[in-house]
Formats: structure tokens, C-alpha cells, sequence
């Protein structure tokens, strides 16, 4: 299947309200319309996820990010700039997203995608994408497409073609939380 194909595919899921596993510009997600609540309470069903503990969402470029954050940071703008690599940064107030994606304190967690697939995803879409590692909770996320768990693949409505025979050993992304104030803390390197 050629990658215009796969894209459609991802799309016409999305659009329904379905869950998609996908990659990313770091590990292998599962993922959905961020602004869905349904979609994503059928997320944390799959990966057997306590409800409390807030999702990760990827967005296109920095004016899709403007609109799911109520203020970002200079310091945030700034860290996105120079990042050469993945970064997750946690915002202090999310906006226009489904409620459970949020952290009990309203913050969320927002990486700007650099992946070409996933980033053309998200373009297309014109919302955001939760991204949570596939695997089940408790387990290792996976480092490529072979390690993931079965019952991540059976639940899913469409698995991408994409990046699928890709060997390499895949990171999760740092997570830093940058304050309105541009005071930053480091919760995962």
C-alpha cells in the first residue's frame, strides 16, 4: 500500500471516531481525534489506563498548537525552535480538547510532530491526535512495530502500513513543563 493510500485510510478512521495505531517521530502510538471523548475513553479502555493520568497529543506546527493552549510561553516558544529532536511540553491550560486528556489540574502535553507521515496525518486532520505509547499499561512501550502486543493490534480500527519493517530502536520523547511564568521542570529525560 503506498503511503497516499495509507494516509486516506488513517483519515477516513479518524474522522469516524475510530482509533488508529500509528507512528510517530518517537515510538509507535495509539491514537485518535484529541477533541473526542468517546474516541479517547475507548484509548484508555485499550491500554488498560487509570483515567486520571492525562494523554500526550501531538499537533502540526506551532499555530495548532496556539489553538489548544490558552498561552504559550516564551520560553516554550523558544525550546521548540532550537529542539532538534522530539520534546513534550506540558502546558498549564489546555483548551478545545476532550476533557480526559487533561491533567486534574487542567495542563496537557503537547509535542509538535516533525514525522512526515504523522505530521501530514495531523495536517490533513486539522485537530490533534492523542499519542500514547502502544502497549498496555505496565508494559515496556515498544521500541518498533514487531514489539507491540497483539491485543494493541487486534483493538485498534486501522493499523498504518507506514514504517511498519523499520528495525531501529525507537526513544519515547523528553517531557519538560514549561509555567506561563518560563520557570521549566524536567519530568522525563
Amino acid at each position: 500500500m503506498d503511503f497516499g493510500e495509507d494516509l486516506k485510510r488513517s483519515l477516513k478512521v479518524l474522522k469516524d471516531g475510530g482509533i488508529i495505531l500509528y507512528p510517530t517521530d518517537t515510538i509507535w502510538g495509539i491514537g485518535c481525534d484529541a477533541t473526542n471523548s468517546q474516541a479517547v475513553k475507548r484509548i484508555f479502555r485499550i491500554k488498560s489506563r487509570d483515567e486520571r493520568k492525562s494523554l500526550i497529543i501531538l499537533v502540526s506546527d506551532l499555530s495548532m498548537l496556539e489553538r489548544y493552549v490558552k498561552e504559550v510561553p516564551e520560553t516554550a516558544s523558544r525550546l521548540i525552535s532550537i529542539s532538534d529532536s522530539p520534546l513534550t511540553i506540558i502546558y498549564s491550560d489546555g483548551i478545545n480538547l476532550a476533557e480526559e486528556v487533561y491533567s486534574s489540574e487542567g495542563s496537557v502535553g503537547i509535542r509538535i510532530c516533525n514525522e512526515t507521515f504523522c505530521r501530514e496525518l495531523i495536517r490533513q486532520f486539522r485537530k490533534p491526535l492523542v499519542s500514547t505509547s502502544a502497549n498496555i499499561t505496565g508494559q515496556p512501550p515498544p521500541s518498533n512495530f514487531r514489539e507491540i502486543d497483539e491485543k494493541i493490534i487486534k483493538s485498534v480500527d486501522y493499523v498504518v502500513i507506514h514504517r511498519q519493517k523499520e528495525r531501529g530502536l525507537s526513544l519515547a520523547s523528553p517531557v519538560i513543563k514549561v509555567e506561563n511564568n518560563g520557570i521549566i521542570k524536567i519530568l522525563r529525560k
